[in-house]
């Protein structure tokens, strides 16, 4: 069960041509992010949704 979600696809997408990424986020394949493309991917995620409101019981 999931929370949350990161939508990728949305920080990275070309705004004029949704199916390909943004220029200077794809790796030059266009399957893969660049480095930018992946520190933009993480500049989007966010780091609290990762952590849980009750404590973890073992």
């Amino acid at each position: 069960m999931f929370d949350a979600l990161v939508d990728f696809d949305r920080a990275v997408r070309d705004g004029y041509d949704p199916r390909r990424f943004r220029v200077e986020y794809d790796s030059g394949d266009h399957l893969h992010p660049s480095d930018r493309g992946f520190a933009r991917m993480g500049e989007v995620f966010d780091l609290d949704a990762l952590r849980g409101g009750a404590p973890a019981r073992l």
